[in-house]
């Protein structure tokens, strides 16, 4: 399967804490930055690939009804392309990212699927009432919950981190969560679940991005608490810690000279496409893993192991 979007084997020179290493690695993107957080796909190039047209569904999650923050771009746009076409209707609540919700909207009722846009912000505890109300008014139920939303910025030392900056990091990421999963969880039944979006950077350490890797070690500990707290209801909590894959989040952190090395450091030397990440997704919320709660799936093309 070569879906051409790679710009060729090239050496690149970057640094790693003990010194300069040069690899031979796919570049994926050419240099470019984004100015706001969340970043926007419609602005990247190349576009990122979200959807495998060789993935066939098979009714895994048929009727089920999914809410994917921040499924308007990136990996929560991967999760829901693939949940419709297993089946599932979509609910997909996002910032402000406007022109690509309503792409993804229109992708997936060509699919056949149907898709709910909530614009707003997750950190609002009175906005995660409103997906939840808004959901089961227009679908009657909730099976599955994608905590996916979040926003990283890069600060070379922890005193370059405002008290701002940490505080809105921590809110998008693990307040934001905590909110919308204490909302959805009174509409949880046996046999449904919840995804985590924690990242590879918190198993590796990323020292420029201290603040986010701070709450995605939280998210992991979140995860395996909760999973443990539902185990007995058969509510499955699970979490995906991804490495490094071609979204939006990635041109609107990092400086535009960084772009062409991402993942270069994977043993598989290359960032990823979402639509990569997206069986993980399909697995987790399906009873392909009915036995499996409380882990964290490691996507990163040999980034971290073991």
């Amino acid at each position: 399967m070569n879906f051409d979007y790679q710009f060729g084997n090239q050496y690149y020179n970057y640094y790693y804490p003990l010194g300069i290493k040069s690899v031979k690695y796919k570049i994926v993107a050419p240099e470019q930055a984004q100015s706001k957080q969340p970043g926007m796909e419609y602005l990247m190039t190349p576009k990122p690939i979200f959807d495998n047209p060789n993935y066939k569904g098979s009714d895994k999650l048929k009727d089920k009804v999914a809410i994917i923050t921040g499924g308007d771009s990136g990996l929560g746009r991967a999760a829901a392309i693939a949940f419709v076409k297993e089946g599932a209707n979509v609910v997909i609540p996002y910032y402000n990212e406007h022109e690509d919700a309503k792409e993804t909207k229109e992708y997936i009722e060509k699919l056949g699927g149907k898709c709910l846009l909530l614009a707003g912000d997750i950190t609002d505890k009175n906005f995660c009432h409103h997906i939840v109300e808004e959901t089961i008014n227009k679908f009657g139920k909730i099976n599955i919950l994608v905590n996916n939303a979040g926003v990283q910025y890069q600060q070379d030392e922890l005193g370059a981190i405002s008290d701002e900056q940490f505080d809105w990091t921590m809110k998008v990421n693990v307040y934001g969560m905590f909110y919308l999963t204490k909302e959805v969880l009174p509409f949880l039944k046996s046999g449904d679940t919840i995804i985590n979006l924690s990242s590879v950077t918190a198993f590796y350490g990323e020292p420029q991005l201290i603040d986010y890797v701070t709450t995605k070690g939280a998210i992991v500990g979140f995860t395996r608490a909760l999973a443990r707290n539902l185990a007995l209801k058969n509510i499955r909590v699970n979490a995906i810690a991804p490495g490094y894959f071609w979204t939006p989040l990635q041109p609107a952190c990092w400086v535009k000279e960084k772009i062409p090395s991402l993942g270069s450091d994977a043993a598989m030397a290359r960032c990823a496409m979402p639509y990569e990440l997206a069986p993980t997704f399909v697995f987790l919320a399906s009873d392909d893993s009915s036995y499996l709660t409380g882990q964290v799936i490691h996507n990163n093309g040999g980034q971290v192991m073991g």
